[in-house]
């Protein structure tokens, strides 16, 4: 069986779904016994492409304009170009190609129903090319994969695909998350400079991941708290209001913005942490909550969408849009090391759950079962 996987994702700046598609593709391929691997367009192998860089594509200049320069011409109009580019193909998997091959079986993979859910929380273009993207392909599968049973309830929801079509595999962790050690998170605070102990928040900043309420809530903590504790901040800027992205570039009093922090560094920096504190309004899947439990890191989120699944009754649940809820959150965690000592044991037990070699195997036999 041969499977092909548009990967064009690993050649824009991407958070998410390019950790996925990197991590997803290399153990494919290495748990792929009698199945070839490949990914589209020009990729080859997975495995090839450089060390995970949210920030810049994996591969070389001159091949990612070439790649997405065919994505362009291919998605321009309805066409059949790839059967004849690769005509050899049993299942392709898309994630940004609006005319995939005819003859081979079509699957995909659902991470989530943000721009569904929340439309506000998103450019009316990010909107409508997801909603198009649905409507064109996910409506039309052979086969969807979706990223947690939450994920599920809201496609089925939203697509018109029969639930048989559907299936639950959940994203993994990487090793470097459940190998990390003090020493890991010690060069991370000298390299980075950070002096205190702190709470951690991970992720774009983007409206859904509630960073401003975030700095309310912790800005309302007794000062004994905030002078003991900082609260550290890590991500890109997405498409976060002017107000927002101004603000995070001006904290003080025990706030501190590190902008987008490199791959190789996040283990340290979730070992690090006092406590995680992730308010996201919506998640399909929740990188974040899962990693820093692999770390043995406490972990606050929302009891919302997918996030208290991934969190398996080892983490503190809020309401994201409650200030005072998720400050008492903190509070209480923050004066209680027994109740953290509890919560990382209980965490890492939790994260084992989230493994890639799993997933792998799992969406293995989804090619098959799919291919027939």
């Amino acid at each position: 069986m041969r499977v092909t996987i548009d990967a064009v994702p690993l050649l824009v700046r991407s958070a998410g779904v390019k950790t996925y598609l990197y991590y997803w593709t290399r153990h494919l391929s290495r748990e792929a016994h009698g199945t070839e691997i490949r990914l589209f367009p020009f990729l080859g192998e997975p495995g090839k492409p450089g060390a995970l860089d949210h920030q810049d594509s994996l591969a070389s200049p001159w091949l990612t304009h070439a790649s997405l320069g065919l994505l362009f011409l291919l998605n321009r109009i309805p066409n059949n170009a790839i059967d004849w580019i690769d005509s050899k193909i049993d299942v392709f998997h898309t994630a940004k190609l609006l005319h995939p091959p005819r003859r081979a079986k079509l699957t995909a993979t659902a991470h989530d129903f943000t721009c569904w859910m929340l439309p506000e929380t998103h450019s009316p273009a990010n909107v409508a090319a997801d909603r198009a993207f649905g409507e064109r392909i996910l409506n039309r599968v052979d086969g969807l994969i979706v990223a947690s049973e939450a994920t599920r309830v809201d496609a089925l929801r939203f697509l018109k695909l029969p639930p048989e079509k559907m299936r639950v595999i959940h994203h993994g962790v990487a090793d470097m998350f459940f190998r990390a050690t003090p020493a890991d998170a010690d060069a991370v605070r000298s390299r980075l400079g950070l002096g205190r102990p702190y709470l951690l928040f991970v992720g774009t900043i983007e409206p859904r991941k509630n960073v401003d309420l975030l700095l309310d809530a912790y800005q309302g903590l007794p000062p004994s708290i905030r002078e003991e504790f900082e609260l550290v901040l890590a991500g890109p800027p997405g498409w976060a209001p002017h107000a927002t992205m101004a603000r995070l570039r001006q904290l003080s009093g025990g706030m501190r913005y590190l902008g987008y922090v490199a791959e190789q560094d996040m283990a340290g920096l979730f070992a690090g942490a006092t406590a995680l504190v992730y308010p996201s309004l919506y998640e399909g899947f929740g990188f974040p909550v899962a990693q820093a439990m692999a770390t043995g890191t406490p972990v606050i989120t929302s009891g919302v969408s997918s996030l208290p699944e991934i969190a398996g009754g080892a983490a503190v649940l809020v309401d994201p849009r409650s200030e005072r809820e998720l400050r008492e959150a903190m509070r209480n965690l923050l004066t209680s090391p027994g109740r953290r000592a509890e919560l990382s044991e209980l965490g890492r037990a939790n994260a084992l759950r989230f493994s890639w070699t799993e997933s792998a195997r799992q969406s293995l036999r989804f090619f098959e079962d799919v291919a027939g």
